[in-house]
């Protein structure tokens, strides 16, 4: 793994970096050729632990890591150092700690792992996708999910979405490919106003270069989405799998088998065939803003 690559992964926070370094652990182990149960003995831990380091879901401890790098026969200085000053990286907080009072713990990975993806391909059913929506019709859309909630914990939950746009101003922006359920512009939320805003601004968006918008009509009928609302994330390391996300009520699903995240691919892609194409999006976003007059 390029060291200057993962300096591009820093600003990203925790999530990504210990997947960069569990995908590194992992191929210098089967280099290695030493199972997951001989590595688990070797840091006196189990061969699942062993497993959960390599898929980057837990953090590292500096002698767990030296100790798999001795057992792994890596003795070089520089290549310890390398990955050991990774291992120390990835167990810094990411900077939405800040908002852990709003964020459930099944959320918090899903927001490192956007804002370390280059890629995000998204569908949605009801709403804008988050990281297009404007602060207004998100709080309006969190107010209505979250009713009990005080003003200043809205407040907070909005911040927390506005600050995840951050991703399309990197050097190298975010590529966006969303497409949208022909119900999430007609559902008019938080009042005529806030929705002519928020299709004024899903147009300024759809005119970046990095960010494609596409709507699913209603004359489509049935479709390859019918499970409803998905998101698959890809990252520049070729080491690091696509990431598939599926939000639920309570929690959310993170399908790991390569069968499942080809099926999820292939379903967004039927979808991108299935949907208007992208130079149509314009015109049915002004329809839409008309409509709202």
């Amino acid at each position: 793994m390029p060291h200057a690559r993962a300096q591009d992964y820093r600003a990203a926070g925790p999530t990504v970096l210990r997947m960069l370094v569990g995908a590194q652990l992992r191929r210098l182990r089967e280099a290695a050729g030493t199972s997951t149960e001989d590595a688990g003995y070797e840091i006196r831990a189990s061969h699942s632990k062993i497993s959960r380091m390599e898929l980057g879901r837990v953090g590292f401890k500096e002698r767990d890591v030296a100790d798999l790098l001795t057992v792994y026969g890596v003795t070089d200085p520089a290549r310890r150092e390398a990955l050991l000053e990774l291992a120390e990286e990835a167990n810094v907080p990411g900077w939405w700690q800040e908002y852990a009072d709003v964020v459930p713990g099944w959320f918090e990975p899903y927001l490192g792992l956007e804002q370390g993806a280059v890629v995000s391909r998204v569908y949605e059913v009801q709403d804008v996708p988050e990281l297009l929506q404007t602060a207004d019709y998100a709080r309006a859309l969190l107010a209505a999910r979250h009713p009990a909630a005080t003003q200043e914990e809205i407040g907070r939950r909005v911040g927390l979405r506005m600050r995840r746009r951050r991703v399309f101003d990197r050097p190298d922006p975010l590529k966006l490919w969303a497409v949208l359920d022909e119900a999430a512009l007609r559902r008019v939320v938080g009042g005529a106003e806030t929705m002519r805003a928020q299709v004024r601004h899903l147009v300024e968006m759809e005119r970046r270069p990095n960010v494609t918008v596409q709507v699913l009509p209603f004359a489509t009928g049935g479709h390859a989405a019918v499970s409803g609302p998905m998101t698959l994330l890809r990252f520049a390391e070729p080491e690091l799998p696509d990431v598939v996300y599926v939000e639920q009520l309570t929690g959310a699903l993170y399908p790991d088998k390569p069968s499942d995240v080809t099926l999820y691919r292939d379903v967004l892609n039927r979808l991108g065939v299935q949907a208007e194409p992208p130079a149509r999006t314009s015109a049915i976003l002004r329809d839409v803003l008309d409509q709202l007059a």
